[in-house]
């Protein structure tokens, strides 16, 4: 394990989440839950069936938003990585961008005046445009990847493709913002409309670190797997 790595096995579980309470998110995509008393991290994961190696560089990466150096890859399970990507996919479509969807609303002095439509419908194309993005991935790449784990390469795809078409998906989210903070006239509901601004601050990070995650570690780990393939192919 590479011991550049701030969090480490041995650590407690409870000192990560005091130190960046943003990695709460992580635990929960990993399907961890609390009440883990003083237990480590390894302990933990092991208790709760995650991938400790796995975890690790996940919260590592996180924490700083730092490449991981290729010897901790090896530390890494792509069935583990990939079942945290399908969970962050549905904490984003399931709960986030619904909640923020309903307190953007709630925050709206007159939701059905001119300039309200507008940013309601700027807001639904930006979730349409997540939802096409991780629904891709979730049909597409994720299916590719569960064949490469079955040792089948297909002729028509790679992870390359994947990688030159993956954009980032928060870019909307930060015109949405921007427009709100310059332009928005508050009437009243300025507590509210402050709440919701701060919500999608924290989820336009959200994505763009869950999009760095799977350029810097998803993208290199697999594109590993086909070569080993590949090599095992030609003996």
């Amino acid at each position: 394990m590479n011991r550049n790595m701030k969090y480490a096995g041995t650590d407690k579980m409870s000192d990560l989440i005091c130190e960046n309470y943003n990695l709460l998110l992580v635990m929960s995509r990993f399907g961890l839950s609390l009440g883990f008393g003083d237990k480590t991290v390894g302990q933990v994961c092991e208790q709760q069936g995650v991938h400790t190696g796995t975890f690790l560089a996940v919260v590592n990466f996180m924490d700083d938003e730092c490449c991981v150096a290729d010897d901790y890859r090896q530390e890494l399970s792509i069935e583990a990585l990939m079942d945290y990507l399908k969970r962050s996919h549905a904490y984003f479509l399931e709960f986030k961008l619904q909640e923020i969807r309903r307190k953007l609303l709630a925050s709206l002095d007159c939701p059905s005046d001119a300039v309200a439509a507008l940013v309601l419908k700027f807001y639904d194309a930006f979730v349409e445009e997540v939802e096409i993005h991780m629904g891709y991935e979730n049909r597409v790449v994720f299916e590719y990847v569960d064949g490469l784990l079955q040792d089948k390469m297909s002729a028509e795809y790679n992870i390359g493709v994947f990688s030159k078409r993956h954009n980032q998906i928060e870019t909307k989210l930060t015109e949405l913002k921007n427009i709100l903070v310059k332009y928005y006239p508050v009437k009243a509901n300025s507590n509210l409309l402050n709440d919701v601004l701060f919500d999608i601050y924290a989820c336009e990070k959200d994505l763009s670190s869950h999009c760095r995650l799977e350029d810097y570690m998803f993208v290199p780990l697999i594109m590993e797997l086909e070569k080993k393939i590949q090599s095992d192919a030609r003996g």
